[in-house]
């Protein structure tokens, strides 16, 4: 791309997955862009609800044409739509086009959200629920069984073809996530197929830049969470 291109501004607020989807994305495209930390407390009030009005991250701004866009899958929509002329990692041919799309949409409605489930009911919900546990780690296994069988029948390095896109690199972000804080009780190694197309993808230079960067700010915030938690217990046990 046109290195006159004016910055995009991204929407984060640390480790969390779907804003780090986006930016391996714009990473992939050789896109500029540039992190804008949003704090939990501020994603309700202005000026961030003007940017998103359901109040969540991420959400993009364009400079250069003046959008503002957010839902993470309507984000890399958007960028592969006006930002990848040379079909770098979507493909203009049919059926591929649109199986793709279906990748995309499994995604967003399989992954994220289970995944993004287990991890609440196992570290964040104020009470212990072990059946909503046990499903969402079902849940998570059943996803990352429905890739490997995928692959294992077509015999292809990626979900479409042999080359990779837009809704194989949408994948990653939950996937770094899952050893580390969402379900580190389940190996995902056990499932070779979909490991070894994790691998692959994980190797690319944009994407491990970007997951570099991620794993730092994870590290960040499990230290604050480990300090917290400490620091409650000994205010618990001094009352």
């Amino acid at each position: 791309m046109s290195t006159t291109l004016k910055t995009f501004s991204l929407y984060y607020h640390g480790p969390s997955p779907n804003p780090w989807k986006v930016a391996i994305v714009l990473e992939e495209l050789g896109l500029p862009w540039e992190f804008v930390d949003v704090e939990p407390s501020d994603l309700k009030t202005e000026p961030f609800i003007s940017l998103n009005p359901n109040g969540r991250v991420p959400a993009l701004v364009d400079h250069n044409k003046d959008i503002t866009l957010w839902e993470s899958g309507a984000i890399i929509d958007y960028l592969i739509a006006e930002y990848d002329p040379e079909a770098k990692l979507h493909y203009t041919s049919f059926p591929e086009k649109y199986t793709t799309r279906s990748w995309e949409h499994f995604q967003m409605s399989g992954q994220g959200p289970y995944f993004g489930q287990k991890n609440w009911f196992s570290f964040a919900h104020p009470e212990k629920l072990p059946s909503a546990i046990e499903r969402y780690a079902n849940e998570i296994k059943r996803v990352t069984g429905v890739i490997d069988a995928h692959l294992a029948k077509e015999k292809t390095d990626y979900l479409v073809g042999n080359r990779v896109t837009y809704a194989d690199l949408m994948f990653i972000p939950y996937h770094t996530s899952t050893p580390i804080v969402i379900a580190p009780e389940i190996d995902l190694r056990e499932w070779v197929n979909y490991s070894a197309w994790m691998d692959r993808l994980l190797a690319r230079p944009a994407v491990a830049k970007v997951v570099s960067v991620w794993e730092k700010m994870m590290e960040e915030g499990l230290a604050k969470r480990k300090a917290a938690q400490e620091a409650a217990s000994v205010e618990g046990k001094s009352a």
